[in-house]
């Protein structure tokens, strides 16, 4: 899986945020719906939830929604941040961290959550 930035050359410039669903790609929204340092949940297909966030700097993350603490499906509603220059997202319910870049948590070592990568097309 992965989350690509795709470009389209029209008379505006459009951006769009796709997911890789195997090897079916699909449009999740426009890039200009997405704040830097806010997240917005997006369903897959297959019904799984994806977190996706955008840095200050426009890098695109995703990550899977689902809260391996508490089962709750809140990670895009998580306060984004940063530790020791990697971004992160804090659970809103336990306050967990997780790297957007790699899914460890930041507070145990043992858990983690699955990570869409990234591509610029």
């Amino acid at each position: 899986m992965s989350v690509q930035t795709a470009t389209t050359q029209t008379a505006q410039d459009t951006r769009v945020i796709q997911l890789a669903d195997g090897d079916d790609w699909f449009t999740v929204c426009a890039r200009s719906l997405l704040t830097p340092g806010r997240g917005v949940a997006a369903l897959l297909p297959d019904g799984r939830q994806v977190a996706l966030f955008v840095d200050r700097a426009g890098k695109a993350y995703a990550i899977d929604n689902r809260d391996p603490f508490t089962g709750a499906y809140v990670l895009s509603r998580g306060l984004v941040g940063s530790s020791e220059g990697r971004p992160f997202v804090a659970s809103p319910l336990l306050k967990q961290r997780f790297d957007l870049a790699t899914g460890s948590c930041l507070d145990d070592d043992e858990v983690s959550v699955p990570v869409f990568g990234v591509r610029a097309d």
